[in-house]
């Protein structure tokens, strides 16, 4: 059985549920990948939709949150867009989706679920090449997230292709969402990954990599605590995937901690406890 998002077809949330056993792996290791949640038809138009944004062709009239990360830069680098959602229809339906919202909902342990922002990532192949430049540095994503009054927040990693080590799949420190923020951890562009590794262990954290293998179609889960980054896609074909940074019920705004695109979203005159919610952080599940 399925339902309907906007004309696509998503497996029915009763067939996917997160299980104690599920909760328990988030909660120990802070992160859990899940089965299958957008059908093939789907990959196939969010690969297309891939083409479409980095060629600039945009659904409606409407303009990107930023300028794509080296749209036009090293052929080697990545690229990277924040909220997709804007200007293509197919990467909204999906991270936008209802059954993507209960899943963190039930992770996240709370009633309502929004989007934070989303990524359109493109990992390009470079073979044998010698190069770092697709490299994304440890890092925790809430780093980057400090503007909002919480650290409960999900990163929904979904893989349009079976991604594994070889083409440059995301790599987990088992248990680092334990260890709190770490001051300085917003290093994604930070390509060296031996010099982090150094960096945040330097006082004796266990530092214990595990892979994130995912079939096309899967996504990881993880905790905005949680260490991540990822090394060189050493094939000949890009490695792609849409990312949905959700929040929890009550994300608010923490004044004059860090700079984030999204504080512009709340008006000209954000305040200390102003709600992210309204039309730039979409709802994709209430519990009510």
């Amino acid at each position: 059985m399925y339902f309907t998002l906007g004309g696509e077809r998503f497996m029915e949330t009763m067939q996917i549920k997160i299980t104690a056993t599920d909760k328990q792996k988030f909660e120990k290791d802070g992160y859990w990948i899940s089965p299958k949640l957008i059908s093939d038809e789907q990959i196939v138009k969010l690969k297309e939709a891939h083409e479409r944004i980095w060629s600039g062709d945009y659904d409606g009239d409407g303009y990107s949150m930023n300028i794509p990360w080296n749209s036009k830069g090293n052929p080697h680098a990545l690229r990277k867009l924040d909220n997709g959602w804007w200007i293509n229809d197919e990467v909204r339906k999906v991270v936008t989706s209802p059954l993507i919202g209960e899943l963190a909902a039930d992770l996240m342990e709370t009633e309502e679920v929004r989007l934070w922002h989303d990524q359109v990532i493109y990992k390009p192949g470079v073979g044998d090449e010698q190069t770092s430049s697709g490299n994304v540095g440890w890092h925790q994503d809430y780093g980057y997230w400090q503007a909002a009054n919480t650290t409960n927040m999900i990163t929904v990693w979904i893989a349009l292709q079976d991604t594994n080590l070889t083409n440059g799949g995301m790599m987990t420190i088992l248990g680092s969402h334990q260890w709190g923020l770490i001051p300085d951890s917003n290093t994604f562009f930070d390509q060296d990954l031996t010099a982090l590794k150094k960096k945040y262990t330097a006082e004796g954290r266990e530092w214990l990599e595990e892979p994130c293998i995912l079939k096309a179609g899967e996504a990881s889960f993880h905790h905005a605590l949680t260490f991540h980054g990822s090394g060189p896609n050493r094939t000949h074909d890009p490695r792609l995937s849409i990312v949905a940074h959700v929040m929890p019920k009550g994300t608010a705004y923490r004044a004059k901690l860090q700079r984030h695109d999204n504080v512009r979203l709340l008006g000209p005159r954000p305040k200390e406890g102003q709600l992210f919610e309204g039309e730039y952080f979409p709802l994709l599940y209430s519990r009510n």
